[in-house]
């Protein structure tokens, strides 16, 4: 987990269309970078709707969001497309940008042990600088709680 006030870690990732995306391609922008386990599974489906149903508001604050999984580009634009979600979701198969932000780690699920992402969302600032860092997020709450810290800010 990245501490905040440090760097955001720069990172140039495929997006669901295969055209590479960096994250200082947004220097002037606030970002959501938000990193979840799975396309098309039940949290991260609701998560990522909520994202949507929210991005209105995001833009408004002039804010994009950035969603990274292990799953390729491929799996990102039916996931994009079955729920018509209209923001990045970048591929990171080779764990670049989930390793750099502290995501990967040890999970336990009925006891047993293996190593995944773990739903984490971090709030960039304009410069690039880490500004709220939130780990094991609730797929059902994580947008309305960033639209609240973009509201405090």
């Amino acid at each position: 987990m990245l501490e905040i006030g440090t760097k955001a870690p720069d990172f140039t990732l495929p997006d669901k269309d295969g055209r590479n995306v960096s994250l200082s391609d947004f220097r002037g922008k606030k970002v959501v970078l938000y990193f979840y386990p799975k396309d098309n599974t039940p949290g991260c489906t609701r998560q990522a709707c909520a994202f949507a149903q929210h991005y209105g508001e995001f833009q408004a604050r002039n804010t994009v969001v950035i969603g990274i999984s292990r799953d390729s580009a491929a799996s990102h634009g039916r996931f994009a497309e079955k729920y018509q979600l209209p923001f990045l979701l970048l591929s990171d198969p080779e764990l670049t940008a989930i390793q750099a932000y502290g995501v990967w780690q040890e999970k336990k699920l009925y006891g047993k042990v293996s190593m995944g992402v773990v739903r984490t969302t971090y709030l960039i600032d304009e410069e690039g600088v880490i500004r709220k860092a939130m780990p094991k997020v609730k797929p059902d709450t994580n947008a309305a709680e960033i639209l609240a810290c973009l509201e405090e800010a």
